[in-house]
């Protein structure tokens, strides 16, 4: 119960950005995103200031492009919708490639495809630089609903406990001759997936009992007193103000 809860998302790194105070860098990808939202989609010059602003952030913060490049796969199934806007959207149409697509279809792939690329850059970067804790305590320092954060603290608290009882089933499944490439063991997989969950749903019985004995109240109690300067404000905000100017700009010059 004792193990720790590093993240596959979390670079941990001695940068600038890492010792950030964790509730400025939420807002600051907070507000990175609202301007990359804010920003016109026919603003194709402003959108590669964006890029350029946030692999500057990778410098400072020692972050391999590589890396973030790497776990940013997760955003393919909208870059699927993306694809197929061109050929469904309304007219007027153009060619290209001896291909009829929409006008309108095209603008709006482009507008998904690059607004929801830069915003899984900016999470990954605020994932890359802060752990999962810091997070939670981020969110807490930030006046968060104390329900969100208290089901976000024990889910990553008891994650790693479900996990490895999954793993445990799993091999106890296998070493029965279990083998779940074929498709007639997909009714023992369904079966062991329901048994998961009637034991972590007992498990979290059990700890809510004992967490009542020793006079739990349902508010998670203040993680860490740390106050921020106005200096970790200016320094965490920084980009956001390079990233607002750029958002202006694209509805400037259109």
């Amino acid at each position: 119960m004792s193990a720790g809860h590093a993240h596959p998302l979390h670079l941990p790194r001695d940068s600038v950005v890492h010792r950030l105070p964790p509730q400025v860098k939420i807002v600051a990808a907070f507000l990175g995103v609202v301007c990359v939202v804010a920003t016109p989609r026919e603003a194709f010059a402003v959108f590669a200031g964006f890029a350029v602003l946030l692999v500057a952030v990778w410098v400072a913060a020692r972050i391999p492009v590589v890396w973030i490049l790497r776990r940013s796969v997760i955003e393919l199934p909208f870059v699927v919708l993306a694809v197929l806007l061109p050929f469904t959207g309304p007219d007027p149409r153009i060619d290209l490639l001896g291909l009829s697509l929409s006008e309108p279809g095209l603008l709006g792939a482009w507008n998904i495809l690059v607004k929801g690329t830069l915003g899984v850059l900016i999470s990954l970067t605020l994932a890359a630089t802060t752990p999962m804790r810091d997070l939670l305590v981020g969110l807490q320092r930030l006046h968060a609903p104390a329900l969100v954060t208290t089901i976000a603290t024990l889910m990553l608290r008891y994650l790693d406990v479900i996990a490895g009882e999954a793993r445990r089933m799993h091999l106890a499944r296998v070493s029965r001759g279990h083998d779940p490439r074929f498709l007639w063991q997909a009714g023992a997989t369904a079966r062991g997936v329901g048994a998961l969950f009637l034991r972590s749903y007992e498990r979290g019985e059990r700890v809510h009992l004992a967490m009542l004995s020793r006079g739990w109240t349902g508010a998670m109690p203040v993680l860490v007193e740390d106050r921020t300067t106005r200096a970790d404000w200016a320094r965490g905000l920084a980009p956001v103000g390079v990233a607002a100017a750029l958002a202006v700009t694209g509805w400037v010059i259109l």
